[in-house]
């Protein structure tokens, strides 16, 4: 399931969250409707690049995530934090999985 939010300071951005209402990914602010549905088109057609758009992080205190991005290499989107390696990997199935779900 995706949301979009229109946030106070007039900018807009999507949620993709899990069936079960976990966040998955936060896309960064766009400030047009029109940016944010043109990045939609564009995430559903890179459901066949076998997840090169994902890069995959560790931040300070040792924690993974997610950051998705555009087919021009711009970072549109990050996961939360996964305690382990695994759990990034099997995050990153269940993002692509939503993706193909929520995005027609």
């Amino acid at each position: 399931m995706i949301k979009i939010d229109k946030k106070k300071d007039g900018f807009y951005q999507f949620i993709l969250k899990s069936d079960n209402g976990n966040t998955l990914l936060k896309s960064v602010s766009f400030s047009t409707e029109n940016e944010l549905d043109n990045t939609l088109k564009d995430i559903k057609a890179l459901k066949n690049t076998n997840g090169k758009f994902f890069e995959r992080r560790t931040n300070t205190d040792g924690k993974f995530l997610v950051e998705l991005k555009n087919s021009k290499g711009k970072i549109i989107g990050s996961s939360g934090l996964y305690s382990s390696e695994a759990g990034m990997e099997n995050g990153i199935l269940n993002i692509s999985n939503s993706i193909d779900l929520a995005i027609k």
